[in-house]
Parts: C-alpha cells; sequence; structure tokens
C-alpha cells in the first residue's frame, strides 16, 4: 500500500502466524517501522491506504481497524518501538451483525478485505473504506462513523474476495461511475442457483436518491 503523503510502502503482516499489525518501509531511509494490534481488536486481513495516509483493514474481532501514524506520541523507530508502542493510533469500528458469545462489541462478520475508495468512484465521497461483507453477502462502508451495507440480494451466498472502482465518464454522474467485483467462493455452486452456476461479475452503482435518472 503506497501512502501518496510520503512515498513509504505499507503492508498488512501477520495474517497467517505470528503477532498482527501493519508494518511501514520507508524506501529514502530503508527503515521499517512495526505496529501491533492493540485490544480489543486481534487478527488482520487484507488492508488497503486513504489519501490520507491513514491504514484500514479487516480485522478477525469483527472491526474494521483504522492506523493513522501521525497520532503516535513516542518514538517511531528505535529501542523502544517495539510494535506495541502506538496504542493511539489505532481506531475499531465495528461491523453489523451479532457477535460471538463472550466476546462484547464484536461482530461475527468475517471481512476477507477492506479497500478505500480514495476517488469517490463509488458516490459515497473519497477515502471511504469498503469492506468485502463475506457473512451478509455483499460489502460495508463507513461513512461519517457510519456502517452502510450493500447487500448483492441475488442469488443468495455471494461471496467476494476483493473490489475495485472504475469512473468510466466523470460527466455522467452516478451513471458512469461505481464499484466492480466477482462472487470469489471457491464453490460457486452452492450459492442459490445450485449445481452449473459459474462466477459472476458485479457492477454496483449508487444512485444520490431512490428517484435519480
Amino acid at each position: 500500500m503506497p501512502n501518496p503523503k510520503d512515498g513509504s510502502i505499507w503492508y498488512a503482516i501477520g495474517t497467517f502466524a505470528g503477532p498482527r499489525g501493519f508494518l511501514r518501509f520507508d524506501p529514502k531511509t530503508k527503515l521499517s517501522e512495526i505496529y501491533y494490534i492493540p485490544k480489543p481488536g486481534f487478527g488482520i486481513r487484507g488492508g488497503d491506504i486513504d489519501g490520507n495516509g491513514v491504514l484500514w483493514g479487516s480485522g478477525s474481532s469483527g472491526h474494521l481497524m483504522s492506523f493513522d501514524r501521525s497520532k503516535c506520541k513516542g518514538p517511531l523507530n528505535g529501542p523502544t518501538a517495539t510494535g506495541n508502542h502506538c496504542p493511539e493510533g489505532w481506531s475499531f469500528y465495528k461491523y453489523p451483525g451479532p457477535g460471538f458469545d463472550g466476546f462484547p462489541n464484536t461482530s461475527a462478520e468475517a471481512s476477507y478485505y477492506t479497500w478505500v475508495d480514495q476517488h469517490n468512484t463509488l458516490g459515497l465521497g473519497e477515502n471511504v473504506p469498503i469492506s468485502t461483507a463475506n457473512l451478509s453477502d455483499g460489502f460495508v462502508a463507513l461513512k461519517d462513523g457510519q456502517m452502510i451495507s450493500l447487500r448483492i440480494p441475488y442469488p443468495m451466498g455471494f461471496y467476494a474476495k476483493g473490489l475495485d472502482g472504475h469512473i468510466d465518464d466523470p460527466n455522467a454522474g452516478w451513471k458512469g461511475r461505481g464499484l466492480w467485483s466477482t462472487n470469489g467462493d471457491r464453490a460457486p455452486w452452492l450459492m442459490e442457483t445450485g449445481k452449473g452456476s459459474s462466477p459472476r461479475a458485479v457492477h454496483i452503482q449508487l444512485r444520490p436518491n431512490p428517484l435519480a435518472d
């Protein structure tokens, strides 16, 4: 994830083993920094960065997680920067839906990947993080502190592994822009349409109001 502000490169780390968090590499100094996820968050899958240099990722704890390095109060590297040195840089936003018993303020949502719409390709605004909502047949976006569900109504069982945006015509309003994704399930025949179902590409467009033409 290239940071458009300073040219640094970020990675989501520890997806399958080891401590989870984000890693920063500075091509100019060749220095790396690591930032581990504090509680209540845990686990991380795919992530992205917004135009302001803030990291966003899908948390196994049922949170959309963000990390803002500019909020760190202590040294960013050196012997005291052990990975747990900037809990103040993290924020957590609960995904919609119920959580597991014994884990308050969490969601059972198992998001695979978070992508940031830096250029308002959908119509919710710039720098809006959008996560795959793999247990609710669609996606979920965070806009002004509120979660917005984008559900694929048919066929049931839609399972996205990734997404991206594209503006076909900047002068065509909502019709000229939108999100693209695929049904990424390894077993598309388990969808509502059953045996013989093929993977699908999905184009998602957002009307500014229900009667917009």
